[in-house]
């Protein structure tokens, strides 16, 4: 194939390349043998016309457009290799010649990867993580379980900041029900920022009986256009107030949450060991964040085309949506939910859409540097992997992800886990440190010119 690569920019190009005439020829066949199927030509069944007579009839140029289409991709792809580009977004491809007998000369023009030149990805610093689980950290965990195990009883007095109400309210404004306004027997607790913000501050000193008009005004950001910015009164009706009764924190507190521990004690070493476990995995991300950051930061990218920005908004709205299809939500429940809209999304997900794409074109390069790769091994244990997260059967998985996309996923990873084994953790400067060296620099200053009025008054406030 005669191919040709020409730069008319740091990440645009032209691409010349041929379609051989056996490529042409198997082409105008496979079209001829579409569109004979409804051609009717006098003294000829339907379906029965040789290529001879259709092309006496039509003339083979009729069959030109299908045939490009049908050859097109292959040859595309065959110069795209023999280039050695990487090309992104669709190319816009043009017709040079196609002339009977002869190869088609075609031209696309191309946008492609920007080069990356990189810089320090090994022993990047990062801030150092603390590990360290402390009495209190462990204490603070037992207080939520307790919470979460407490029973409500009723009480005769006012309600406070953690007390749940039982209410019925109903929502005007200016003096017109609105939807979603209104409710019966609902459990509120107090605090919680549950509902629009003033509203459960409102029920706070009240009993059970009491008749309460909260006033608020619905935030200017509310996800219901038609509300926000609004003011709206409730008319609530408090039947219930109860407060919560704590369980005492004893060995039976410890075996009625836990079925694995004996005793409180058993309960606090869990307790510990499963933060210790949360706090080295923060950490890990942590370091990781910050390695990939550092060495996006060290490397040069050229300038990035708008179709790798919009490629990477695309797939991540699909895989949020997705995500939110796998969990029963369909896009228009979820939108209606949200009170936004597609575009919303879409523009929420475009602020950082130049920065992942920067990132993954560093570590790419970086797959590319270090020649990372995947085993026959490993790609099998990312597809049961892959099948045990989405539940799906494994073979599904394999048929829907080429072993190129595999191979790419889990090089990227390594590439990842070697910039953050390779990070250098640092201790976070202390700004009590550099207060004390600024007082101990202008003491000194102070002493040599106390002749000085002006400068010493200068120490004084620095």
């Amino acid at each position: 194939m005669s191919v040709k690569w020409e730069k008319t920019g740091k990440t645009t190009g032209e691409l010349t390349f041929e379609i051989s005439q056996e490529q042409v020829k198997k082409a105008l066949d496979q079209a001829f043998n579409r569109v004979k199927k409804n051609l009717r030509v006098p003294g000829f069944r339907k379906g029965h016309v040789s290529r001879v007579i259709f092309d006496q009839f039509y003339g083979e140029e009729a069959l030109y457009e299908d045939a490009l289409n049908i050859a097109l991709p292959e040859a595309y792809t065959e110069a795209v290799k023999e280039a050695g580009i990487d090309p992104v977004g669709q190319p816009q491809i043009t017709p040079v010649s196609m002339d009977k007998d002869k190869p088609w000369v075609m031209k696309a023009t191309v946008s492609v990867q920007p080069e990356v030149k990189l810089g320090d990805y090994k022993g990047i610093e990062v801030p150092k993580q603390s590990k360290r689980v402390l009495v209190k950290d462990v204490d603070a965990e037992l207080k939520k379980r307790q919470e979460q195990n407490a029973e409500l009883v009723l009480k005769d007095g006012k309600s406070k900041k953690g007390d749940t109400v039982t209410i019925d309210y109903e929502g005007t404004i200016d003096g017109k029900k609105f939807d979603g306004g209104s409710a019966q027997n609902y459990s509120l607790e107090l605090g919680s920022n549950t509902f629009i913000p003033g509203f459960e501050d409102q029920l706070e000193g009240h009993k059970a009986g009491d008749d309460v008009d909260v006033k608020v005004t619905f935030p200017e950001d509310y996800g219901a256009k038609d509300l926000a910015g609004k003011e709206a009164h409730f008319a609530t009706k408090i039947h219930e107030v109860k407060s919560k009764e704590l369980p005492k924190l004893d060995d039976e507190f410890a075996k009625d949450i836990d079925d694995s521990v004996e005793s409180l004690d058993e309960l606090k070493d869990k307790i510990k060991a499963d933060l210790k476990k949360q706090k080295e995995d923060a950490a890990k991300a942590a370091i990781q964040d910050a390695a990939i950051t550092g060495a996006v930061k060290n490397a040069t990218i050229d300038e990035i085309p708008q179709a790798m920005i919009d490629e990477d908004v695309q797939n991540q709205m699909n895989q949020y949506l997705g995500n939110m299809q796998r969990q029963g939500i369909d896009p228009q429940t979820y939108f209606k939910l949200t009170g936004t809209t597609e575009a919303q999304l879409r523009e929420q997900i475009a602020k950082d859409a130049e920065e992942r794409v920067k990132t993954n074109l560093v570590l790419e390069a970086i797959v590319k540097a270090e020649k990372l790769d995947a085993t026959a091994k490993e790609i099998d244990q990312e597809i049961k992997d892959l099948a045990k997260e989405y539940n799906m059967d494994e073979k599904v998985v394999r048929n829907t992800l080429s072993d190129d996309m595999l191979k790419h996923d889990i090089a990227v990873r390594k590439a990842i886990d070697l910039i953050t084994d390779k990070a250098k953790e640092v201790a976070k400067k202390s700004s009590t440190k550099k207060s004390t060296a600024k007082k101990s620099t202008t003491k000194k200053s102070t002493e040599k010119k106390t002749t000085k009025k002006s400068s010493t008054k200068k120490s004084d406030k620095d």
